[in-house]
């Protein structure tokens, strides 16, 4: 169990890594205007997104899964805190698929929001991060 938990985490920090690096990609490639920067930027953001962030939250939903199969199974009525964090990843999920659109837009010259916008779409996995930690850790309800 604790070999899932820990390669669990494993794949959760190197998921949440490139979910904070991405959009601050993404604010760089929106500020600008140079074609040979914007060029290198469209290839940092897919081998980040391809090699490291996707690859990682598979691996950490995998690990995960295989823990509430193992261990969650039998007291998932009572454990409250573990219904609303997978509701929390899901939604993890769904920013994840969005930044794959954001970078697909970027590719295609085709970004439509401005470099602060970016920076406000960059904090939103730092909420995801604190909120489900919190539930993992302190287990309420």
């Amino acid at each position: 169990m604790l070999w899932l938990k820990a390669f669990h985490l494993i794949f959760m920090v190197t998921w949440f890594a490139g979910l904070f690096y991405l959009p601050r990609l993404f604010v760089y490639h929106a500020m600008t205007d140079d074609e040979v920067s914007k060029e290198r930027l469209k290839m940092m953001e897919r081998k980040l997104f391809r090699g490291i962030i996707t690859p990682g939250g598979v691996l950490t939903l995998l690990f995960g899964i295989w823990m509430l199969f193992d261990y969650a199974w039998a007291a998932w009525g009572k454990m409250m805190w573990l219904h609303i964090k997978l509701g929390l990843i899901l939604l993890l999920i769904v920013y994840h698929i969005w930044c794959g659109k954001l970078l697909i837009d970027f590719r295609k010259n085709k970004n439509r929001h401005s470099h602060i916008w970016y920076r406000w779409f960059n904090e939103v996995p730092a909420v995801f991060l604190v909120t489900i930690i919190l539930l993992a850790t302190l287990k309420p309800f």
